[in-house]
C-alpha cells in the first residue's frame, strides 16, 4: 500500500503537505486519491491551516520535514497548547538513515526527536526502508486514532 493510500485508510481527509525530499514522490498518487491536498508556503502556515481544518470538522495530516518542524514551533505551540487541538504531524527526518550509519554533518536527525519530546508530544517512528509490509498503515492509523496531538517521525535516507 502506498503512503498516500495508508493516509487515506487511516481516515485523514486532508493532507497539508510540503513536498520535501522523501515525501515528494507521493505526488504521483494524488490524482487517484480522495485526499484534499493543501499546499501551504511554509510549515508554520501548514499547522495553522490544519488548525482551521480541525475547527471545521476535517481530519488533516500535516506532512513536513524536520527542519520545517523546527520552523513551525510557535504554530505548534499555539495550536496544540493554547487552542488544545489534536494536530497530527508526519515529520520526515532527513538524513536519519545516514545518522544511524555514523556521524553526519546534518543536524536534523540529531534534533528531531528531542524537539518533539521538548514539546511534550507523543510520537512514534516509522522507517519505510526497514519496516515490514503494512507497518506504515498501522502507524498512520494509530496516529489518526490518538486522542490528542501526536507525531509520526518518518525516517529518510
Amino acid at each position: 500500500m502506498s503512503a498516500v493510500r495508508a493516509v487515506e485508510a487511516a481516515g485523514f481527509t486532508h493532507l497539508v503537505w510540503i513536498p520535501d525530499s522523501h515525501l515528494g514522490p507521493w505526488e504521483a498518487d494524488f490524482p487517484s486519491s480522495s485526499l484534499a491536498v493543501v499546499r501551504p508556503t511554509r510549515e508554520g502556515e501548514a499547522v495553522g491551516v490544519a488548525a482551521g481544518l480541525l475547527l471545521g470538522g476535517a481530519r488533516p495530516l500535516v506532512a513536513i520535514q524536520c527542519t520545517g518542524l523546527f520552523e513551525a514551533g510557535d504554530a505548534v505551540r499555539n495550536a496544540v497548547y493554547d487552542m488544545g487541538l489534536p494536530v497530527k504531524l508526519l515529520v520526515g527526518v532527513r538524513g536519519w538513515r545516514s545518522h544511524l550509519a555514523g556521524p553526519t554533518v546534518d543536524t536534523c536527525p540529531r534534533f528531531a526527536e528531542p524537539f518533539v519530546k521538548a514539546w511534550g508530544l507523543p510520537f512514534d517512528w516509522h522507517d519505510p526502508f526497514a519496516a515490514p509490509p503494512g507497518e506504515a498503515a498501522a502507524k498512520l492509523g494509530a496516529l489518526a486514532a490518538a486522542g490528542r496531538a501526536a507525531v509520526l517521525l518518518w525516517a529518510e535516507p
